[in-house]
């Protein structure tokens, strides 16, 4: 067994790859995600995709594996974003049907928790689940697979258009005195024409892992608006993979703030399988103590005519760390490609630190590409400006930030979500400048 194993295996041990009512292809696919993620382990800095991340924090750390969702959990409405949506709430990945809100949905909208699904319509899964996620040398999606148990799914029919998001809440809880794990799998499957919104939250208490999968299949001409707010407990872990498989003249709009959990590491691996594509993967994070905040997005152009685009910022303070890996490949069929990448990083103090690593993998000959990124404090000249003002230190820094960030958020194309994230951060910022005051 390799040496990078750690105490995570122990309750990898206890996994049921075989349930009651399975399908023959979901013990399969259990089995196939033990058996890989036996065979590597967490990965370890040696592995060049983790290098600027370590998991060993969690070495130390005993998790519980979550076998039901813990009673008495509310619903921190105060921490999610204000939208008029339908609500999906899940606690330590499991779908809670009594605290959601899904009454009203429109006619070729299905959302539905994935444990109900496996038990009563395993055939519609089948060409999805765990066919767009690879296994292969992502550990951590082995180890999602390994624990396939709930989670959502959301399938929009061809020609549908949602005229309201669908709020997922995703709730994190200890188990008792333990910290509990949990892996859940979100699939979203968009026909032909379609177009919908989903805003994912999540939030929690206390000591936990999240390791989740997300599965989207956008066919041709559909719109998938997707946004993630990521607020958790600050000593919670979460660990994220998010797959995307883009048809013909599609489009998805990715937005992702985090500003919660001491370790966060979001993976975007988009797949533009289709012709004129439009791909965007942003994000946004607010930085303090000793988080560590981890972007790591790969999109690969496979046909001509695409455009992505990715723009990261952030603001880092205190200790914490953050790590940007952006990779464009864009293969010798996929004339005609743009593809754009920008990290932007703010340091507020001499122990902040990012690792900044952009690509570009491009084998066709007529494209347009570019990436850039940039580190720095704030702008001392326009600090000076607005304490000559009158501002305070405090307030006047947080202008700046707030403007760095908000180049960000403004990225999101959905005018509702765009506020409503706004919002939250400015709250965010207003709690810093009242923490910081408090401590002079």
């Amino acid at each position: 067994m390799p040496r990078n194993v750690t105490k995570l295996l122990p309750f990898v041990d206890e996994v049921r790859v075989s349930r009651p009512d399975d399908a023959p292809w979901t013990s399969a696919l259990r089995q196939d995600g033990l058996d890989r993620y036996r065979e590597s382990g967490l990965p370890t800095p040696r592995t060049e995709a983790w290098k600027y991340t370590n998991l060993r924090r969690l070495a130390g750390m005993d998790f519980a594996p979550s076998e039901a969702a813990p009673e008495g959990v509310a619903i921190p409405e105060d921490h999610l974003v204000k939208i008029d949506a339908f609500r999906a709430v899940i606690i330590n990945g499991r779908f809670q049907v009594n605290l959601s809100d899904l009454s009203g949905l429109p006619r070729g909208l299905r959302v539905e928790g994935l444990a109900n699904m496996l038990r009563k319509s395993p055939a519609v899964l089948e060409p999805l689940l765990g066919q767009i996620a690879v296994r292969d040398n992502r550990p951590l999606t082995a180890l999602n697979a390994a624990h396939l148990d709930d989670g959502l799914c959301v399938f929009v029919e061809k020609g549908v258009v949602l005229d309201k998001p669908i709020h997922i809440v995703s709730i994190g809880a200890p188990c008792g005195d333990e910290a509990a794990s949990f892996h859940p799998r979100l699939l979203v499957s968009l026909g032909a024409g379609s177009v919908a919104t989903i805003v994912e939250s999540h939030v929690g208490k206390g000591a936990y892992l999240s390791n989740g999968v997300a599965e989207c299949v956008v066919g041709a001409d559909a719109v998938l608006n997707h946004y993630k707010i990521q607020e958790e407990s600050d000593e919670a872990y979460h660990l994220a993979d998010t797959t995307l498989r883009l048809e013909d003249r599609s489009t998805y709009d990715g937005f992702t703030f985090q500003s919660g959990s001491v370790l966060a590491r979001n993976e975007i691996y988009a797949c533009l399988e289709g012709e004129h594509v439009d791909c965007r993967v942003n994000a946004a994070y607010l930085g303090a103590g000793k988080q560590h905040i981890d972007n790591t997005v790969f999109i690969d152009h496979v046909k001509p005519g695409s455009r992505s685009r990715e723009v990261c910022k952030g603001v880092l303070d205190d200790q914490s760390r953050a790590v940007f890996q952006g990779k464009i490949l864009v293969r010798k069929d996929a004339q005609k490609t743009d593809g754009f990448q920008l990290n932007k990083a703010l340091l507020l103090s001499r122990g902040a630190e990012i690792d900044s690593k952009p690509e570009l993998e491009i084998y066709a000959d007529d494209v347009k590409c570019s990436h850039g990124a940039t580190v720095g404090e704030l702008d001392a000249d326009a600090l000076f400006y607005l304490r000559s003002r009158g501002i305070d230190t405090v307030a006047a820094r947080n202008l700046l930030i707030s403007a760095f960030v908000a180049e960000a958020v403004a990225e999101i194309q959905s005018e509702t979500v765009r506020n409503a994230v706004s919002d939250m951060v400015q709250e965010k910022l207003e709690m810093r400048h009242e923490g910081r005051v408090n401590e002079r």
